[in-house]
């Protein structure tokens, strides 16, 4: 297959870029670019080659299984004990937590919104929620996927665009792929890393790579999609790194986008505050989409659920995620309490489902012929440690709150 045509077959990879690179992403990277420049662009290059090799995995996973990683998990268990602490962690850990982060999602594009507009992000957040909501209750898999690659897209150029309109340093860029660990900044490395590899696009890539291809004749396809868009996604997050280390001080600390954005104003006649502006938009809806969705497959899943869009149980879950946005982005509540919840879930989650995706690829009898090569478990292996190393942090974070 040519190059030509592997492009035409991008897709699910589409739906986990979007993801990652949600309005927590956008923040975390606006504030490694004020405070330490491009130093830390190295931490963007080894989350990207993690969540390459983490994605990867749970697509073959799910291309020739069949199954969801909701239900090789649930699968995996016989001991009623240990299957019913399972499905309580990822209920709790993806179904909870983004319902948690649904507000933060849909609260940030709706500030790219209301920049652009002027209209309170109080009005655009609920409108933006049923958007979404309207959408996802099409059932229409091919619909879905062309709005997420059509809004990545737009976040691409954006955020690319602003890019080059602050007119980086190409040589200190180039030297933030050295690895170097400022000090205070190990949170942050943590945090990047962490809005990176995400739990539930593991989830939502099993699901969604099959309602796009049939099985292992389609796997080279699968990689080159996989591949290339989470690529794209660490472009887009570099991109907001190198604007940020442009119009701030090194050693600047800025708190949240709000900041970046009045920084952003002057430059180029307001142009660069517009493209940020619809890059935050993008990144924020394309998240209030994919996390609801990730939510119902992982939920439907574990609980042995039919994956279905158009059920009546996989709606009520994503109906639910999003139904619980709407109302805290309508009411200006952030869920304080429950996205520490989910966090603590999430830290206990990913290195478990980490180190379950190393173990189930490597099963003869599930995979066959696709198992794992030594290199891919090698990698794999590297991500697990890191990952597991996060888990620790953002518990220890959590506790000293």
């Amino acid at each position: 297959m040519g190059i030509v045509d592997r492009l035409k077959a991008i897709g699910p990879g589409a739906l986990v870029a979007a993801a990652f690179v949600g309005p927590g992403t956008v923040t975390t990277a606006s504030v490694i670019g004020a405070e330490y420049a491009y130093l830390l662009v190295w931490t963007i290059a080894f989350s990207i080659l993690a969540t390459m090799v983490l994605q990867e995995m749970s697509a073959r996973l799910g291309l020739i299984t069949k199954e969801g990683l909701g239900e090789a998990f649930r699968n995996e268990f016989s001991n009623p004990l240990a299957r019913g602490v399972t499905i309580a962690l990822v209920v709790s850990a993806i179904g909870i937590g983004t319902a948690a982060f649904q507000t933060g999602n849909i609260v940030g594009g709706a500030a790219g919104l209301a920049t652009i507009t002027g209209i309170s992000e109080n009005i655009w957040g609920p409108i933006m929620g049923l958007v979404a909501a309207g959408l996802l209750w099409t059932g229409s898999y091919k619909l879905i996927e062309r709005v997420f690659i059509g809004l990545v897209i737009v976040m691409g150029l954006a955020f690319v665009l602003n890019a080059i309109i602050v007119r980086p340093d190409p040589t200190a860029l180039a030297g933030g792929l050295v690895p170097t660990v400022p000090e205070g900044s190990a949170y942050l490395i943590a945090g990047l890393v962490g809005t990176t590899v995400v739990g539930y696009n593991l989830f939502l890539h099993a699901s969604t790579v099959q309602e796009r291809w049939d099985g292992a004749a389609d796997l080279a396809e699968c990689r080159t999609d996989t591949i290339a868009m989470v690529a794209v996604g660490g472009v887009i997050t570099t991109a907001i790194v190198v604007t940020a280390a442009a119009v701030f001080p090194e050693g600047t600390q800025i708190s949240d986008v709000g900041e970046m954005a009045d920084q952003l104003e002057p430059v180029f006649g307001g142009y660069a505050l517009t493209f940020f502006a619809i890059g935050l938009f993008a990144a924020g809806f394309t998240s209030s989409m994919s996390a609801p969705l990730a939510g119902a497959y992982a939920t439907a899943g574990a609980l042995g659920w039919e994956r279905d869009l158009k059920s009546t149980r996989f709606r009520a879950i994503w109906l639910t995620i999003i139904g619980i946005g709407i109302l805290f982005s309508a009411l200006d509540y952030n869920p304080v309490e429950v996205i520490v919840f989910a966090q603590v879930a999430n830290g206990l989650l990913l290195p478990i489902l980490a180190v379950f995706l190393i173990y189930a690829m490597n099963n003869d009898e599930l995979l066959g012929e696709y198992t794992n090569s030594t290199l891919q478990n090698v990698l794999g292996g590297l991500v697990a440690v890191v990952v597991i190393g996060i888990g620790l942090r953002t518990l220890y974070d959590v506790l000293l709150l």
